[in-house]
């Protein structure tokens, strides 16, 4: 199975991460011009060597209106990540990002975006709907984790406008490159947060800063002999959403290493090290969570599943069931990884009538995958690869297939079958 490892030795933040993997990836250039083509406002994407301690890997580079104005991430700047932009408010308010030329150069820093003005900007964006649905569901964890420290609803929490664009791409270059390896398997060490205190603008705060304390629950941490913030709410938001897995390396046949290097100098290398290469194992845990319900509508059974999917569930689907004082009810089951359970098992009691969610540690056997792209009569569209044990299966992407059927009003079967051929007569 392709398997990605990410060694979080010293921390992790959004830059890092997307450095490290685009190193994996190995495309810097069709990468940097999908994301400089994105449309961002004034945003310029750039990649350059950096070298820590004598190891060479890559700095990225986030340029808004020519000027690099990072979001406050200590591997930056020494000041933190997260807490000057990302604060709440006791009254609602709805501004969205502005265009640079409709601020000047420093009025945007007291503008105020929402989550959904976040995730609106994000969805508007011309990637796949995977990429930016888990670009969301990324930004969620942090929105979620803000609201909890400062005690108030996610809906109130409104992120500064200086470096949320800054911000935004990096949680928008990860999940694109994740998308484009496609690693069937993404795993991490336990992670580096650092320790001491950092000042912002609420005061001083403890390292790991409260948010990044609250998206970083269940998940292997160790404060070591740094002193600084290690860990943004970024990094710690990116690892949470794709890492199933949290400890030792993995036994796998490294194929790339990439390096994602930070700005500040350390006594030790400032980098994320990512591993790619293919791992034996077709083996995995994962965690099955279930309950009884017989009072709920449709409607609100499928808004409780789209709110599963997007905070990680793998499976979410409803089975008629026959319940107690012969009531007609379903069964929802929830399949996600074990370090998801209890965030997952929170959202089925919030946005379900239960009373209760069983839960069941289960084994899996997987087969590996990987993606490519081929080129139809219709576009391009995704190739899902699924091998092992003498099993080997091809299946078109459906987000693909769907939209080439939309835009070219062709059946789908046909744009289907398109990619199939393509595919073949690639690999005949």
């Amino acid at each position: 199975m392709k398997t990605i490892y990410l060694e979080c030795n010293m921390g992790a933040s959004g830059d890092m991460l997307m450095a490290s993997l685009l190193e994996l990836y190995g495309d810097q250039e069709t990468f940097l011009r999908t994301m400089n083509g994105l449309g961002l406002p004034g945003v310029e994407v750039r990649s350059e060597p950096s070298q820590k301690c004598g190891i060479t890997g890559t700095h990225i580079r986030v340029l808004i209106g020519g000027a690099e104005e990072r979001s406050g991430d200590i591997h930056e700047h020494g000041h933190p990540h997260g807490h000057e932009h990302l604060h709440s408010h006791e009254h609602p308010h709805g501004h969205a990002i502005p265009h640079p030329h409709e601020t000047g150069a420093h009025a945007h820093t007291h503008v105020h975006s929402g989550y959904q003005d976040i995730c609106a900007l994000i969805m508007g964006l011309a990637l796949p709907q995977r990429v930016r649905k888990n670009a969301c569901a990324v930004y969620r964890l942090i929105g979620e984790a803000e609201a909890h420290a400062h005690g108030v609803p996610v809906e109130q929490v409104h992120f500064h406008e200086v470096g949320t664009i800054d911000a935004v791409v990096d949680v928008v270059g990860c999940c694109l490159l994740f998308d484009l390896i496609g690693a069937g398997r993404i795993t991490a060490s336990p992670i580096h947060v650092g320790f001491g205190e950092v000042r912002c603008a609420h005061g001083v705060l403890p390292v790991p800063a409260p948010a990044t304390a609250h998206i970083l629950r269940g998940v292997p941490i160790y404060g070591g002999s740094v002193r600084g913030e290690l860990c943004t709410p970024t990094g710690a938001a990116l690892l949470r959403h794709f890492a199933s897995e949290f400890g030792p390396m993995p036994p796998m046949a490294v194929e790339r290493i990439g390096y994602g290097m930070g700005t500040k100098d350390f006594d030790r290398a400032n980098c994320v090290r990512a591993f790619l290469g293919e791992s034996s194992s077709l083996r995995a845990q994962i965690c099955e969570l279930c309950c009884n319900i017989d009072d709920m509508t449709p409607e609100a059974l499928g808004f409780a599943q789209e709110i599963l999917f997007e905070n990680g569930a793998l499976d979410v689907f409803l089975t008629p069931v026959q319940m107690k004082k012969n009531r007609p009810g379903v069964l929802l089951t929830c399949l996600c990884a074990p370090d998801k359970k209890d965030e997952l098992a929170r959202h089925i009691l919030l946005h379900t009538s239960t009373r209760g969610v069983r839960e069941r540690l289960c084994e899996r056997v997987m087969l590996s995958a990987e993606t490519t792209q081929v080129e139809t009569p219709y576009g391009p569209v995704h190739i899902k690869i699924s091998s092992g044990n003498g099993v080997r299966k091809e299946k078109p992407e459906y987000d693909d297939v769907r939209a080439a059927a939309r835009m070219h009003d062709a059946p789908f079967d046909t744009v289907y079958q398109a990619a199939l051929d393509a595919y073949k007569e690639i690999f005949r």
